[in-house]
């Protein structure tokens, strides 16, 4: 009777086991983002928002930052792509890890990983976090904010 308990543990360790690097490649699904492949060229940096249906925190994020990240100095420097956790993923994207918490937040450059935000911080922090995130890739939100 222990037999098959043990192929199904060694089933699911081998199922959830990643190396090191997941290329991910399908369709991409995003606001101004053509369905068929993502322009990297046109704005080399992006910020991967993975969520999931009925989400709570994918909600708060939505309500909270949603409407004014495109107009921040942070979406200007990394347009935001939006998946869900289940895919489509975007086109050509590398990850250094599947997602498994929502929402993720995955700044990417030229399709490749750079930096990972899991969770969402609340409105309070999540700028400073992906202003950290942006130091990271080279990039300065802050240099691209308006006087005013």
């Amino acid at each position: 009777m222990r037999r098959p308990a043990l192929c199904l543990a060694i089933a699911c360790a081998a199922l959830l086991s990643l190396p090191a690097a997941v290329s991910v490649t399908a369709v991409a699904h995003a606001a101004q983002i053509s369905r068929d492949s993502v322009d990297w060229q046109a704005a080399p940096v992006r910020l991967l928002m993975v969520e999931a249906k009925g989400c709570i925190y994918c909600a708060a994020w939505n309500r909270e930052i949603g409407p004014g990240y495109p107009k921040s100095a942070e979406g200007k420097a990394a347009p935001l792509l939006v998946t869900d956790i289940d895919g489509p993923w975007p086109d050509g994207v590398v990850l250094d890890r599947r997602p498994t918490i929502t929402p993720t937040f995955i700044l990417l450059q030229n399709g490749d990983e750079v930096a990972r935000l899991e969770g969402y911080p609340g409105d309070q922090f999540f700028y400073p976090l992906i202003d950290d995130m942006l130091s990271k890739a080279g990039l300065q939100a802050a240099d691209m904010r308006e006087d005013g």
